[in-house]
């Protein structure tokens, strides 16, 4: 069976959005494997800022966000404040063995988050919205400060920078990645066969910048 690796983070609601659509990538009769990692890992590696870290990005980001739930139907909350420090969710969620349990404890941080309006960097609603999907939420607080699993994620996150991700969601199948809620539905062609001219790709990619833009 083949994998579609979906690399997660609660704190883009973006993320929240693709969650409601991963019924319709599992059809196809893919894997879905949810990747924890740390979105500011990727932009300092990046050397890029966050959406929502520009003013006027911030503004349109979340107006894109409620525009877009609204079409689906979904009530759109949004936590306390944003951003947030998703970092023990993150590692809470990366001491889940079960592919799963998982699944339904990263679907239920995002739902949390951004249906909800709670607070995931707080240790109590953790444990709340992992007790509600049937675990240990004080087990997997433990688990959490283990030196194995902060390196776990540390080490997740570095594995996603080097094959190219730099942002959440991003869908990685086979060799290519789908970056955004709005690629779904590429990752879908996709996976039912169509390709892109991969010669033409690499072709123009080594054709020479005819502008440098002074930062």
């Amino acid at each position: 069976m083949e994998t579609v690796h979906f690399y997660f983070d609660p704190v883009s609601p973006f993320v929240w959005l693709a969650t409601k659509q991963v019924a319709r990538i599992e059809a196809t009769g893919v894997h879905l494997a949810i990747e924890p990692v740390l979105f500011a890992g990727m932009l300092k590696a990046h050397g890029i800022k966050g959406p929502a870290e520009v003013p006027a990005k911030r503004e349109l980001m979340f107006r894109d966000v409620m525009r877009l739930a609204d079409a689906q139907g979904l009530e759109f909350r949004g936590p306390p404040g944003h951003p947030f420090n998703p970092l023990l969710a993150l590692r809470m969620l990366t001491s889940v063995p079960s592919a799963t349990s998982r699944k339904r404890f990263a679907f239920a941080l995002a739902q949390a988050t951004w249906e909800k309006g709670l607070d995931i960097s707080d240790a109590g609603v953790l444990r709340q919205v992992a007790k509600d999907c049937d675990l240990n939420g004080e087990a997997l607080q433990v688990a959490a400060t283990t030196p194995e699993t902060k390196q776990q994620l540390i080490a997740a996150t570095d594995a996603a920078i080097a094959r190219g991700v730099f942002g959440v969601p991003t869908f990685a199948y086979q060799s290519e990645l789908f970056w955004g809620t709005d690629r779904i539905d590429a990752l879908l062609r996709r996976i039912g066969g169509h390709r892109i001219d991969e010669a033409r790709l690499k072709e123009f990619l080594a054709r020479p910048a005819l502008a440098q833009r002074n930062v």
